[in-house]
């Protein structure tokens, strides 16, 4: 499947700091430490409607994440998946009276023009689970095979306690997990099963569905193992960052972990588990089941300016769970203004110092707000022209840090 063009990256002058982040598993903030390559892996979208500003804040602090080890001199192997056969899909698909696969297409298009309108830096590979329908049923042929699965009238489940390490990535509770398994996707009370947290790895054939002959048998693959597979074939295990937001925390993240374990019989999946808060509107999280939702499409077609989007959404801690209110918008585009006219100054304060600030606070666990202050006391400087030795070279300098670690092009 194809991503989008990448937007040009400029390099900066001196080093930057290790990237530290907070990980879920390990509750603490800490050192990412990749080698000559870093390994990403950030779920992918469901396409069965627009981007919205949810999606868009997930996609923009892992973006970070990209920036700031390509600027530490990492090169970064990302990967992606599009979940473009899955029943939400397939309901959306019967209520509007589309093909499932025209809705996939058309939505996942749209979501490429809004992430490269935003400047989000493409991942290396970007894949659909239909193109991977036989590679994730070979794994769970594996998986069966190894007493690690089992089946289930024409379905087959993983078994929770194969990985031997099940829990330690979400550390919720069982009665938690219970809840949000039943809540997110899962069926606990499904008779049969061996354990209610078992997970669905693959869905037999049913009438009126799609389906393909595989290593497993008719059917389509469970959410959690297409990631599993999707992300171990292309990285293999412990990588860098499994990142997503946090509604992934359970039960995704945690049995596509407990899955990728159990196949390859390795532990952890990941060395950081990283999770981005949700964005409400109206004292609510914005998802598509309540109908609450604001579209970058909808924002871009109303002549709202990508760049002011990108920095309003980046105002915000990214763990924070935060409100879209009618006034961040608007001192999004006021901000942005000052900045572009600061990048035009004749000359401004130290670029150098606004750049280690910058860095400083990006690399301790994505500080925007943090950069984002450094980056107005700066302009505000630069356009009173009160700075001393006021440097001619500074407002480039200082336009570059913005595109290079923040996205953000003036």
């Amino acid at each position: 499947m194809q991503s989008w063009l990448p937007p040009d990256v400029p390099t900066l002058p001196g080093n930057s700091r290790p990237l530290r982040l907070y990980d879920t598993a390990a509750d603490e903030v800490r050192p990412t430490a990749p080698g000559a390559t870093a390994r990403l892996y950030v779920c992918g979208i469901t396409p069965y409607d627009a981007t919205h500003l949810g999606h868009a804040a997930t996609y923009l602090a892992f973006d970070l994440v990209h920036r700031l080890w390509l600027d530490a001199g990492h090169a970064v192997h990302y990967v992606q998946n599009v979940t473009d056969i899955d029943d939400p899909l397939l309901e959306r698909a019967a209520a509007t009276g589309a093909s499932w696969s025209e809705l996939a297409e058309r939505e996942t298009e749209l979501y490429r023009q809004d992430m490269a309108a935003l400047r989000v830096l493409p991942p290396r590979d970007y894949v659909g689970v239909v193109e991977s329908v036989q590679e994730i049923a070979e794994a769970v042929a594996k998986l069966l095979a190894d007493d690690h699965a089992y089946r289930l009238e024409s379905d087959i489940y993983a078994r929770t306690s194969s990985s031997g390490h099940f829990g330690y990535e979400s550390r919720y509770s069982r009665e938690q997990m219970l809840a949000l398994f039943a809540e997110r996707g899962g069926d606990p009370d499904r008779p049969g099963k061996h354990d209610p947290l078992d997970a669905l790895l693959w869905r037999g054939r049913r009438d009126g569905e799609p389906h393909w002959e595989t290593a497993a048998g008719a059917g389509r693959p469970g959410w959690h193992v297409e990631c599993s597979v999707i992300a171990h074939n292309r990285l293999g295990m412990g990588i860098d960052v499994q990142g997503g937001g946090s509604d992934l925390r359970f039960p995704h993240h945690e049995h596509s972990a407990a899955h990728a374990e159990a196949l390859t019989g390795q532990w952890p999946f990941a060395r950081h588990y990283v999770h981005a808060g949700m964005i409400g509107l109206d004292g609510e999280k914005m998802s598509k089941s309540r109908g609450n939702l604001v579209f970058v499409s909808k924002l871009r077609g109303a002549g709202v300016d990508p760049m002011a989007i990108r920095l309003a959404l980046l105002d915000g801690h990214y763990r924070a769970d935060r409100e879209w209110t009618g006034g961040r918008l608007p001192l999004a585009e006021r901000r942005l203004a000052t900045w572009r006219r600061a990048s035009e100054a004749a000359a401004g304060p130290d670029g150098m110092a606004l750049l280690t600030q910058v860095r400083d606070r990006l690399t301790d666990d994505l500080d925007t707000s943090g950069a984002i202050a450094a980056v107005d006391r700066w302009a505000r400087l630069a356009l009173e022209q009160v700075a001393d030795g006021a440097d001619p070279a500074a407002p480039a300098l200082m336009a570059r840090t913005v595109d290079a670690l923040l996205g953000i092009k003036l």
